[in-house]
Parts: C-alpha cells; structure tokens; sequence
C-alpha cells in the first residue's frame, strides 16, 4: 500500500468530511491563509521595531515578509504593505545615518 492510498484510506489527505458525512470539503486552504495573515502581522511589527533597532537586519526580513504575505494572498493586504513600507523606510533611515555620521548607530549631540 502506498503513501498516497494510506493517507486516503485514513481521511487525511487534502480531503475532509463535514460533520454529516455529506460532502468532502477542502481543508487546506485556511491555513494557508492563517500563515500568510501571520506573515502580514510579522512584517508590520518587525517594520516598525526596525524603525528604532537593528534596521540593518529587520528592514529586509520584514519586505521579504511581506512580499511572501501578498503572494500568497493574505486577508491583512493592508497590514502587510505597511510592513513592506515600514521595511523600505527601514533602510532608508539606514541610508541617512551611513551617509551623514558615517555610523549604523543614531547619535544625538555634538
């Protein structure tokens, strides 16, 4: 006996019956959704702690994040271009700070 025929003989291949037995319905498609909604969230927070630390690394795991989110067509399509935003806007703050004190740091004062 196969994998395949093992995993349709036991009901839990792609397929599942409702309450009622009536009809099989499809069950892999709302977590596909939950994931992406949680990428979605992820790349927001991420984006915006990136804003005050780290913007080095959370700026592009936050866009990368993001764009994953959209691909997979979350249900947050808002949050997760703030995310891919927030990451942009990460790197650009990490743009000014290398370019006017030479530093990856903030630095306030003389």
């Amino acid at each position: 006996m196969t994998l395949t025929a093992f995993a349709r003989r036991a009901g839990t291949g792609t397929e599942a019956t409702t309450a009622g037995g009536d009809a099989p319905r499809a069950v892999g498609r709302g977590r596909s959704t939950r994931d992406a909604d949680g990428l979605a969230v992820a790349s927001f927070v991420l984006g915006l702690i990136g804003l005050l630390v780290m913007n080095i690394v959370l700026g592009p795991i936050a866009i990368v994040m993001a764009v994953i989110a959209l691909a997979r067509s979350t249900a947050r399509r808002g949050r997760a271009l703030l995310g891919l935003a927030l990451g942009i806007a990460d790197l650009v703050v990490l743009a000014f700070l290398v370019t006017g004190n030479g530093t990856v740091s903030w630095s306030f004062g003389s």
